[in-house]
């Protein structure tokens, strides 16, 4: 990276915390302003930042902060006009980047009077859009399946289920492998129960994973055959709550597939029934079994929980799975999709071990979409992988790099944490295995707990 940049994060609540977290454990310079107390005694001891208790409307914290060093701001307090007023600010102080997280649908407007330019900000973020366009994307994908596009969709990582009637249930990767090597594909990440597991070849798939596949697009139908997925007809989606979130994906689905939404509130049931002209709109608690059942579960493809309340989303889920598999004789392959939003990171991979197919979190979805900004360049491009605590990245190779040294097999500090999906090689993608050698300036698709998106950087850097 050279010299360490130094970023000016306004705001430890949710998104902030995030971001602190990451970028201070990649190395650069954090310095964070908070006015909670309680936010600033959790950060403390767990983020390597300089905290300060003030306001972020008062000059004379911007200067404590020594704003004039920074090389970005991001500005992701609750107040959309504090993150407006700070990046005009940050600019009279020289900070050269300025990313806002703005939620008001006012200046995302086409005939806005003031735009992002006008303002000053380099990169707007608004949470709840970035989570309602990644539910419609995935929906839009056949299967609903396809949960990260790589090269503008020439590689895709597909997420499935596996049931106990799956025909790769019980297998080792080795022996998939082997069986299936008549097109290429490569098993990059398994979810199972609350553990997220890097796999190699001796790790063998359990009916219940959530497992991770990395495949050419052009092979997508033939893998959707293996794990026993089928092409549908016009997609059915039920969505509990008409909340931001709720809304905004009824928009972007109403028109490509049929949707049917439950709102607990009856005034925002029938508002929503007037802006919705594609959407049938019911009243009622999506929570409860029978409400569920008479709104048409058990004809759904997908379940879309998002209200505002965590434990809601999750539940809403197992109960929408339970009855599915309870009315249909429990055919685990004929149960709808579920999608939970879950505010709470730390129950992501808790809501996929109970049942969501796909859990959310906004802020994740927000501070990857900064992350991506900061590091562009070498990191082309980022995405968490839902359901399970793992990454997708893909990075290109510095001359003397760690990674070009070795074999990949021969690579120390990868087992059980990282692993190398693909490789940019004369004009096309080949899958990589233990024999691959990564060359400078190659283009590759790794893949990561979490944690460890650090680690797998530093062995691109040279």
């Amino acid at each position: 990276m050279g010299r360490k940049e130094s970023i000016l994060i306004l705001g430890l609540g949710g998104v902030g915390y995030y971001l602190a977290k990451w970028l201070a454990h990649e190395g650069y310079l954090i310095t964070a302003i908070e006015s909670n107390p309680e936010l600033i005694a959790r950060a403390d001891g767990e983020i390597d930042a300089r905290l300060i208790r003030g306001d972020a409307m008062n000059f004379a914290t911007w200067k404590e902060a020594g704003a004039e060093s920074m090389d970005y701001l991001i500005a992701v307090t609750d107040n959309d006009a504090v993150n407006i007023t700070a990046s005009m600010i940050a600019g009279k102080c020289g900070i050269p980047k300025k990313i806002a997280r703005v939620r008001s649908l006012a200046i995302w407007s086409e005939d806005a009077p003031l735009t992002a330019k006008d303002l000053g900000i380099d990169l707007l973020i608004r949470p709840g859009e970035l989570t309602a366009q990644e539910i419609a994307r995935l929906l839009k994908m056949r299967s609903g399946n396809v949960v990260i596009d790589i090269d503008e969709g020439h590689v895709q990582v597909v997420a499935t289920r596996i049931t106990k009637g799956s025909p790769l249930s019980h297998m080792t990767i080795r022996d998939i492998s082997e069986k299936h090597d008549d097109f290429l594909f490569r098993i990059v990440a398994i979810a199972r129960d609350i553990d997220t597991i890097m796999p190699t070849g001796e790790h063998k798939l359990l009916p219940g994973d959530h497992v991770y596949i990395l495949v050419h697009t052009e092979n997508f139908p033939r893998l959707m055959k293996l794990v026993g997925e089928h092409q549908k007809r016009r997609h059915r989606v039920l969505i509990i709550g008409g909340g931001l979130v709720g809304r905004r994906v009824a928009e972007l689905l109403q028109d490509t597939s049929t949707v049917r939404l439950i709102e607990k509130n009856e005034r925002r049931a029938e508002e929503l029934s007037f802006l919705l002209k594609k959407t049938e709109c019911l009243h009622g608690d999506g929570s409860s079994g029978d409400t569920l059942l008479q709104a048409g579960l058990l004809e759904m493809d997908t379940i879309i929980t998002a209200t505002e309340d965590n434990e809601t989303n999750i539940m809403t889920c197992v109960l929408a799975k339970h009855l599915t598999q309870s009315k249909k004789g429990n055919l685990e392959h004929e149960c709808g999709k579920t999608i939970a939003l879950v505010k709470r990171q730390e129950y992501l991979v808790l809501a996929s071990s109970m049942g969501a197919d796909i859990a959310l979190n906004q802020k994740v979805l927000a501070g990857n979409r900064i992350l991506k900004y900061i590091r562009r360049g070498k990191l082309l491009s980022m995405a968490h992988l839902h359901g399970c605590d793992a990454e997708v990245v893909e990075l290109v190779a510095d001359e003397g790099s760690p990674i070009t040294r070795k074999l990949l097999r021969d690579v120390g500090g990868m087992k059980g944490k990282m692993l190398i999906g693909s490789v940019w090689h004369e004009g096309s993608w080949g899958i990589a295995v233990g024999a691959t050698q990564v060359k400078a300036g190659d283009r590759v698709i790794g893949i990561c707990v979490s944690q460890h998106l650090p680690a797998l950087e530093r062995l691109f850097d040279a």
